[in-house]
């Protein structure tokens, strides 16, 4: 525990640094995870905790996945080996797991905002605990942190900003000199001597006061680059080295001591994967890895049986982006992740990674559609939450045809709730004028981009779920669908399973049950929440007792739509039964998404139950 931790004297903390890294390495080697971000922080994590009074202190890591290494040390090494598990240790920081995480970060970039947030209600409660937020892995590239660094400046809050550089964007290499300016710069004496002359200068006439602030703002900047946080607010400390214990220690205590009125940002330059030489080697050093041979480093990779919708999803794109120069690809930071990175390898002039910005991202795109060009934007589901001001104004309303390709929708396994593709066809449906698509198996996908590709009047988006496909013969392009229609895959005459993407192929097992009980059962598949297709879903209306439908999504999405046209159409007014399945009202936890979708009550076994239930046969199911 960090109370232990800081009973150590400095010079043991290398070795217990030693021991956490190979003790981080071994625990994901078994559980899988982001490994190269959490072996950048290790002696920053020892640093850390050593320096400041956690809990009483906030300690916060931005993005979560860092946070490996501080699970350890702060009394959750007995079950580190459960991480990403089914009833084990989240992959990200969560506030009831631990005292130790003030604040749960699954989606990057928002610790400032958040350690704003507490740092001023100690404030107002009138406590001097420290408020430190740890930034990094491409966290710094979204325009939310410099909301709130903006905020935090004009506020003058009592806040310490660890930006944790691991891919030297902003710094330059660090050495002995650059951590001894460090030392210097934020020690009292400096500090002292800097309010000393900030005083003297007060006095001067206002011209020349800030001509003497601005001088001494940029001689530090010179010799540190710091100016642009000194702009914004900020004392800036840096660079520093983040695996060089004798460089963050001082710093460390210097920040936590110091009587700046104004927030301090310390910039630590850190390794990915630090400290484990096949991470170190790999290009994307390890960021996330399946299980893996802790010696060779080689993943436990299964061999696929279909290729992963991502992998079809770029396919498509490239077949599409041959036969026409307009189309492009947007990604924010997930290139790998959607597979935008193949269509970069055939096409870099128009594939763009617009880092961690969904929100600029998303107007980009507008603006590439108003001029004719056809972006294709593709985000995964939880991501793209955090654009939708965007996709409302800015997309919508001006009704330009951005297409956005929505990844991991549904449920995503050990990401667990916070990456899980749950609301978008709630969020996107209730749009005016957007086509909204699901694909049920990696050829529908192909004939979805395709018909993406074809809508030039409006938006449109279509999702589809992490992982591999269910195995059928692809072509070598799409066709385009007709826009509103869906399809019927089962004729039958007593149930209808109506269908709205990759639950299709539960809802064809689940025929075959009803029709071995003796229950005739058609399959249809929806394709379109919008516009509907509302002669078949008419047709199911008019032919059979119950219609059930079926979707990986929240309350309000496709059957939502469903039932709104049965009810205006007058097609509940003769006694059909209507079920609708979506995900339950709650955050569903990590575990296989086989598990998932039991516990979300959308598997073959439910929709059966499901049906019976409404021809009042459960006893009988039970039974049977």
């Amino acid at each position: 525990m960090p109370a232990d931790l800081r009973r150590l004297k400095p010079e043991q903390l290398r070795q217990l640094a030693d021991e956490l890294r190979q003790e981080t390495i071994s625990a994901v080697s078994v559980t899988g995870g982001h490994l190269g971000a959490g072996l950048g922080v290790v002696e920053l994590t020892v640093a850390l905790h050593y320096t400041f009074n956690t809990p009483d202190d906030r300690l916060i890591w931005d993005v979560g996945h860092q946070a490996y290494p501080h699970k350890i040390i702060t009394g959750r090494r007995s079950r580190i080996r459960t991480l990403r598990q089914e009833g084990g240790l989240s992959g990200f920081t969560r506030r009831s797991e631990s005292e130790y995480d003030p604040f749960g970060t699954a989606h990057s970039s928002t610790s400032i905002s958040a350690g704003l947030g507490i740092a001023v209600a100690r404030d107002l409660a009138g406590g001097s605990n420290n408020v430190i937020a740890v930034i990094g892995d491409g966290a710094m590239s979204a325009g939310m942190a410099y909301e709130a660094m903006n905020n935090a400046g004009a506020m003058r809050s009592r806040l310490i900003v660890i930006l944790n550089d691991n891919d030297m964007s902003i710094a330059p290499p660090v050495g002995a000199l650059s951590g001894h300016l460090s030392r210097l710069l934020s020690g009292n004496p400096y500090v002292s001597l800097r309010n000393f002359g900030r005083s003297v200068a007060e006095q001067l006439p206002k011209p020349l006061e800030m001509a003497a602030r601005k001088a001494e703002e940029f001689a530090r900047g010179f010799v540190a680059g710091g100016t642009l946080f000194d702009e914004m607010g900020f004392y800036y400390v840096g660079p520093v080295d983040g695996h060089n214990l004798d460089h963050l220690l001082p710093v460390l205590k210097n920040a936590r001591d110091s009587r700046l009125d104004k927030p301090i940002l310390i910039h630590a330059v850190t390794k990915k994967g630090k400290g484990y030489a096949p991470a170190e080697a790999s290009a994307d050093k390890y960021h996330g890895v399946v299980k893996f041979d802790v010696v060779t480093g080689k993943q436990n990779k299964p061999v696929a049986n279909a290729p992963a919708y991502q992998a079809v999803f770029a396919k498509a794109l490239i077949a599409e982006a041959e036969v026409d120069p307009k189309i492009v690809a947007i990604t924010a930071a997930m290139p790998s992740g959607t597979s935008v990175d193949k269509f970069a390898e055939r096409f870099p002039d128009r594939a763009f990674d617009v880092a961690i910005a969904e929100q600029h991202g998303v107007t980009f795109a507008a603006g590439l559609a108003t001029e004719g060009y056809k972006p294709f934007a593709a985000i995964y589901s939880t991501f793209l939450q955090r654009a939708y001001d965007q996709v409302v104004h800015d997309v919508a309303i001006q009704k330009l045809p951005v297409r956005f390709a929505i990844d991991r929708a549904g449920l995503v396994g050990a990401d667990g709730a916070t990456h899980a593709g749950s609301y978008d066809v709630t969020y996107l449906a209730c749009l005016p004028d957007f086509v909204v698509m699901a694909a049920a198996d990696e050829l529908e996908l192909m004939h979805m981009v395709a018909t993406a590709a074809a809508i030039n009047d409006r938006p449109c988006s279509f999702r589809y779920p992490r992982g591999e496909g269910v195995g059928v013969e692809l072509p070598a392009r799409g066709t385009p669908l007709e826009i509103g229609k869906g399809r019927v895959l089962r004729e039958g005459s007593k149930i209808a399973l109506l269908s709205f993407g990759t639950r299709l192929a539960e809802c064809m097992t689940a025929a075959e049950d009803l029709a071995a009980k003796g229950l005739s059962t058609t399959v249809a598949d929806a394709r379109f929440a919008k516009p509907l297709d509302t002669d078949l879903i008419a047709r199911l209306a008019r032919e059979h007792e119950v219609l059930i439908t079926i979707e990986e999504g929240a309350i309000g999405g496709f059957a939502s739509h469903v039932l709104q046209h049965l009810a205006t159409a007058g097609l509940l007014d003769h006694g059909l039964k209507v079920r609708p399945m979506v995900l339950p009202d709650r955050f569903i936890e990590q575990g296989s998404p086989q598990r998932q979708y039991e516990w979300a009550g959308l598997d073959a076994a439910h929709i059966v139950e499901t049906a019976l239930a409404a021809l009042g046969r459960q006893v009988e199911r039970a039974r049977g």
